[in-house]
């Protein structure tokens, strides 16, 4: 398994009213289960048992919504299904048919904004041995990752409704509690917004009809030896992103 936790088997309440999982106390595990989830960027190819898969996406559709609309829409692929959808992608991306359902650009990131993520492709790259200035290595990266980093997996989540930012916002809120549920699985993942930038190649190779793509993540067991796993990225303080008001 690529990220041990210490996976639930048993909830009992402590003599102060907390809760304990598996022998530890929920705080603690809560904790260790959010902090130990990180983006995984280099997979091993085996599959994840499809009892697991279940157990993973029954578990993340738990995941709270406005009046409980749930507007979501997953599509999970492997296999052979994710072959084709990976050549797809690369030939989408080679061919420049980027088609996304939501707008993107640089401009919308605010200085310090684009200061975290200046200091975390300084580590990325870095763990790649690609210099700042190698804009043609970034490039084939980019292309590389569009396989999904080698995982046997990938999911993509579609917005459904009129798919607009409330709703999107919702769709934020399953997308975490997804990455939550693979990680105490002991399954690796990576959100990818450059999947979601070939949303008409995603929809055409699934046969999707129906939302708008937000996001697609790949997932399974990490490769433990690839030096890109052990970028680690820092958070901001708390002080710099959360106000208490009394």
């Amino acid at each position: 398994m690529s990220e041990p936790t210490a996976t639930p088997t048993r909830a009992t309440q402590t003599p102060t009213g907390g809760i304990r999982t598996g022998g530890t106390p929920m705080p603690r595990y809560a904790e260790q289960l959010i902090r130990g989830r990180h983006a995984t960027r280099a997979f091993r190819p085996d599959p994840v048992p499809e009892d697991t898969l279940r157990a993973v996406f029954a578990l993340a559709g738990a995941a709270p919504s406005n009046s409980n609309a749930q507007p979501w829409r997953v599509e999970v692929v492997g296999g052979a299904q994710r072959d084709r959808l990976a050549d797809a992608l690369r030939t989408a991306h080679a061919e420049q048919r980027v088609t996304p359902d939501y707008p993107y650009s640089e401009g919308m990131y605010a200085p310090v904004h684009q200061e975290r993520r200046a200091a975390f492709g300084a580590d990325l790259y870095g763990a790649l041995n690609i210099g700042p200035e190698d804009h043609t290595a970034r490039a084939a990266y980019d292309a590389e990752s569009l396989g999904f980093y080698g995982a046997p997996h990938a999911a993509f989540l579609f917005v459904t409704g009129d798919g607009g930012p409330r709703l999107a916002a919702d769709v934020g809120a399953y997308l975490q509690t997804l990455l939550l549920a693979l990680t105490a699985h002991g399954v690796s993942s990576c959100p990818q917004g450059l999947l979601s930038f070939y949303a008409d190649t995603v929809r055409d190779e699934l046969g999707v009809e129906e939302g708008k793509l937000l996001v697609g993540i790949s997932f399974g067991y990490a490769d433990e030896n690839a030096p890109v796993n052990r970028v680690s990225t820092g958070r901001a303080a708390l002080s710099a992103t959360t106000t208490f008001h009394a």
